[in-house]
């Protein structure tokens, strides 16, 4: 793998029925960046998160990560694809407390001794006063910085995220956010973003991916993405304009 390159994606496409939801040719993922993923509903945003955990392969084409390819004929080896963990968009929470919740992924894996590292993320989500009180009763906000904190206590090389602000309140979104910043910028942790929200975008991303109808539109720096986009749809886009 190229120095310095977390997933390299070549001649990708994926299809569902006979249906293509992507195809495109080459992405990068950098090792320590946020790179977010843009594009209107249905664009194969969140079938490109799959692919990118190892969830299923694509129809044709592959996926390298840490030197193993990922394809309809290869599948990736258990001990790369713990280094990768997911944030959906809708978490789903055991009927327990937050303690038990936020350690759930450490038992999966026979790892016991969980003190320590879940009050440490507890502490790092804002939640330590919740640990006892089950998760079901908590608000969207606070529901969803469990599922964060759930991924960040396995200390994944990768963190991809699929809309984990929707339909939060700003203040929410302003500390999810904060988080995420700062686990990036303390681990470098490599981060894609799936978000529909183009000033998320510009806030968190060091690069940008527009896609559209399954295609990869453009990627770029995330200030020239926004400033100055080489292409027309790209522009329409982000003006909030209609983009077919």
């Amino acid at each position: 793998m190229s120095e310095g390159v977390a997933y390299r994606v070549r001649d990708l496409h994926m299809e569902y029925d006979g249906r293509e939801v992507l195809s495109f040719e080459t992405l990068d993922v950098v090792h320590g960046e946020i790179l977010a993923v843009v594009g209107p509903s249905g664009a194969g945003k969140s079938t490109l998160l799959r692919l990118l955990n190892f969830i299923e392969p694509p129809t044709r084409g592959w996926i390298e990560f840490e030197g193993a390819r990922f394809s309809a004929g290869q599948g990736m080896p258990l001990e790369l694809r713990r280094r990768v963990t997911t944030v959906f968009q809708h978490p789903m929470l055991l009927n327990r407390n937050v303690w038990d919740n936020v350690t759930y992924s450490l038992r999966l894996r026979g790892l016991r001794d969980s003190r320590e590292p879940a009050q440490a993320v507890l502490e790092q989500v804002g939640l330590e006063s919740l640990a006892r009180q089950n998760a079901r009763s908590l608000s969207g906000g606070e529901a969803q910085r469990v599922a964060l904190a759930r991924a960040l206590i396995l200390n994944p090389e990768v963190l991809l995220m699929d809309e984990p602000t929707a339909n939060l309140d700003p203040y929410n979104v302003g500390l999810i956010e904060q988080i995420i910043r700062q686990v990036n910028q303390e681990r470098r942790t490599t981060m894609v973003l799936v978000t529909h929200n183009v000033f998320q975008a510009r806030r968190l991303a060091t690069r940008v991916a527009f896609l559209l109808s399954g295609q990869l539109i453009e990627v770029a720096d995330g200030e020239r993405f926004f400033q100055s986009p080489a292409d027309a749809r790209t522009r329409v886009f982000i003006n909030g304009e209609m983009v077919y």
